[in-house]
């Protein structure tokens, strides 16, 4: 967005010691003023300032591996949507081995997040400056170094705990730490976090890491430990612990309007009464600005007009996900389109799908007709992308108070606040029409929650991390494949290519050849 902080960045360079130029010509023994290096580096506050923005940069990633496009979209295929015209020999069906470039990249993209996030802590006391400003980058740095983790043990599992910077090329591989120490110093870094960042309040836009936020993430870190493949019960306690702490703060509440979160996406509005933490994109890709996204454009309402806003309508709701939604939910005609727009003979036309184009529809939450920034790119837009709701949190703290009490009455008020708005109800008004059915045990209330879940969340990178950590991935996959097979139309069959190329060995991505062949102290992921 345009009112993001995420502007400029610069990459820090590390040199090797002076010894390695000891036998060079005089003239190369002269101390470089142009070099950035650690030496002459992080002296002042906006040096400071600069590199935490780097850090910060590597969760867009211009080539789209992280949340420009990737991370909600080919990097995260499950039940819930399909990609148009791709059947065979790709990602977005699950039919690849561990040399494919996107999944090395989102490697490699997180660890260079964190090995900026490394150079910048070992230096954050450098300058002298205000120890609450100081404070508040560690912090950010703290919790990115741990987030950029989070995304690495979520897809790839147990991976190399680095926690200092890279100084040499020669420095001595690591090896895998398991699933249980990689997520202990997650949660270490987020706890060391939480009282050195700042409130939302100091800050005019959603687009940096506030208290809220790092606790927020630690609910939905301890939800995940507690499911698989930890299984860690004892975690829905403090899952609990911080959803509630989000949610007395008092700083976030939920849209009135479920579209409007993401109208405002689209017109460059923060909104973070919803939205507590938002990936900032920025431009469209034109002139020097390098940081625009790809929200809404291949997850986007088909569309071949550039001036409407472009988009092919790769990906499409899988039936399943359609027939989640009850006919007077809301959600269901915004989050997937209702409609698409045609070139009928010159004109472009926004056409209705009947009741029956099920799988001609796409998906509809980002729509470019929104978007202000003009001219309009068809790759790229500065939409921002949100990482974390409050929907999210009112859901995480009903699981956790399920698991923890059963379908107690502050649980079913969490899933029923959510559930209001998207029937277009007050949220804090009981109403029969959009509330739970009463008397639910805790397996069905926990079933219930789950499709809760896929409706309030869909498209935002959420479904196969929720089912993973459920146990569900490769049993709902398969079974998809099941009810494509049977019910789809004949020329929609292979929308469930990806279901039925699904195996247990899908629920962790491989370790990248790329890392396998240079690190000789890793191993592979089963059935890679």
């Amino acid at each position: 967005m345009k009112s993001g902080i995420i502007k400029t960045y610069i990459m820090i360079s590390c040199v090797l010691a002076g010894s390695l130029f000891s036998a060079c010509n005089k003239f190369l023994d002269t101390k470089p003023e142009d070099f950035v290096t650690p030496e002459n580096y992080f002296n002042t506050e906006a040096d400071l300032d600069r590199a935490l923005n780097g850090v910060y940069n590597r969760l867009i990633d211009n080539w789209g591996r992280m949340y420009s496009r990737g991370l909600f979209s080919y990097l995260n295929i499950s039940d819930e949507f399909f990609y148009k015209n791709v059947s065979v020999n790709n990602l977005r069906v699950l039919d690849f081995d561990a040399g494919q470039l996107d999944v090395g990249k989102l490697w490699e993209v997180a660890y260079q997040g964190i090995d900026r996030a490394n150079l910048l802590l070992e230096n954050v006391n450098k300058p002298r400056m205000d120890e609450t400003k100081r404070n508040a980058i560690k912090g950010q740095a703290l919790f990115l170094r741990a987030y950029f983790y989070f995304v690495l043990v979520d897809n790839f599992g147990g991976v190399p705990l680095k926690l200092s910077s890279t100084t040499s090329p020669t420095a001595p591989n690591l090896p895998r730490s398991s699933v249980a120490q990689v997520y202990a110093a997650i949660v270490e870094d987020m706890k060391a976090a939480e009282p050195l960042v700042s409130d939302i309040s100091a800050y005019t836009n959603n687009e940096r890491v506030t208290t809220t936020v790092v606790q927020a993430m630690l609910a939905r870190v301890y939800l995940t430990m507690a499911g698989e493949p930890l299984k860690d019960v004892s975690k829905y306690t403090d899952a609990l612990s911080y959803a509630d702490k989000v949610i007395n703060s008092g700083k976030h509440s939920l849209n009135p309007s479920y579209s409007n979160i993401f109208i405002n996406h689209s017109k460059d509005i923060n909104e973070p009464q919803e939205c507590l933490w938002e990936i900032g994109m920025y431009g469209n890709q034109q002139g020097t600005a390098q940081l625009a996204g790809g929200v809404g454009i291949e997850n986007g309402v088909e569309c071949p007009d550039d001036n409407i806003g472009y988009s092919g309508g790769a990906v499409h709701p899988t039936a399943r996900l359609f027939n989640l939604f009850e006919a007077a939910d809301q959600r269901r005609d915004w989050a997937i389109a209702p409609y698409r727009y045609i070139n009928a003979g010159g004109t472009i036309t926004k056409t209705a799908f009947t009741p029956a184009q099920i799988y001609e529809r796409t998906a509809g939450k980002w729509r470019r007709e929104y978007e202000t920034q003009v001219p309009k790119n068809r790759l790229y837009n500065s939409t921002n992308f949100p990482v974390i709701r409050y929907a999210d949190v009112l859901l995480m703290k009903a699981e956790a108070e399920n698991a923890l009490n059963g379908p107690v009455a502050a649980a079913y008020e969490a899933v029923n606040q959510v559930r209001r708005r998207g029937y277009g109800k007050p949220v804090h008004a009981a109403d029969p029409a959009a509330d739970l059915p009463a008397g639910l045990g805790a397996v069905d209330f926990l079933s219930h929650l789950q499709d809760e879940r896929a409706r309030e969340l869909c498209f935002e990178g959420m479904r196969k991390h929720d089912l993973i950590r459920w146990g569900l991935y490769v049993s709902k996959m398969q079974s998809l494949a099941t009810e494509v097979s049977s019910s789809a139309p004949a020329a929609w069959k292979y929308a469930g290519s990806a279901a039925k190329n699904t195996t247990v060995r899908n629920v962790l991505f491989p370790i990248p050849n790329t890392e396998i062949t240079i690190n000789r102290l890793i191993t592979q992921n089963p059935g890679w």
